[in-house]
């Protein structure tokens, strides 16, 4: 039975910790601690990116109009839960290396590199830029993040970054840039389609 202090404790927000986020604890894998705290270090930056990525996706789900209305709504809905799967493999990958995968949203925020949409609701030529760049984000840190994993000898977490993060990110890069083949932003009028300058903006910190 829980002590009252205990109970209090917990219920006030301050349990004690057992684990610091970016520490490893001892994982009998045959990988040294120094490779695995690496590793984790990499995996929850795409983490808490294609967290990002993936929240993102399902708020342009609810908030996509215009005549492409109903296939963009599907298609962001597919991309969403495929996004789900990624964030559930990356999450537990960072937990059997015995690091701690990041979780809650204000952390997420902190650290995603990825800038922050508006609340409101934006035109689908911008939703449609927004998630490419996102992907190209997330795909450039993934191929850096798997080539140190091959050369630190982790292959469990190369496989996972080129098999299914990269490969499901190119695809869904795939799908999104032949939404916009032959439009204004594919010509790259930019700014004249009512794409604002959006690399940099609203940026966590790290």
């Amino acid at each position: 039975m829980k002590q009252k202090g205990t109970e209090r404790s917990h219920q006030n927000g301050h349990g004690r910790e057992i684990q610091q986020y970016g520490t490893v604890v001892n994982r009998p894998i045959s990988l040294d601690a120094k490779v695995r705290q690496s590793n984790c270090e990499k995996l929850n930056q795409i983490l808490a990116d294609s967290m990002t990525l993936r929240d993102m996706y399902k708020k342009h789900h609810w908030q996509v109009f215009g005549p492409t209305f109903y296939q963009l709504h599907l298609l962001f809905d597919k991309h969403f839960a495929e996004q789900v799967e990624l964030v559930d493999a990356l999450a537990e990958r960072i937990q059997t290396l015995g690091g701690v995968a990041i979780a809650m949203a204000p952390d997420v925020a902190e650290t995603t590199r990825i800038p922050r949409p508006p609340r409101g609701r934006e035109g689908v030529n911008v939703q449609l830029f927004r998630l490419l760049e996102a992907h190209e984000m997330i795909i450039a840190a993934t191929r850096e993040a798997a080539e140190a994993a091959d050369e630190n000898g982790d292959q469990g977490t190369n496989d996972l970054l080129v098999s299914e993060v990269l490969r499901t990110n190119e695809f869904q890069v795939w799908f999104i840039t032949e939404q916009m083949a032959g439009t204004a932003i594919d010509e790259g009028q930019g700014e004249s389609a009512g794409v604002p300058e959006l690399a940099g903006a609203g940026r966590g910190r790290h």
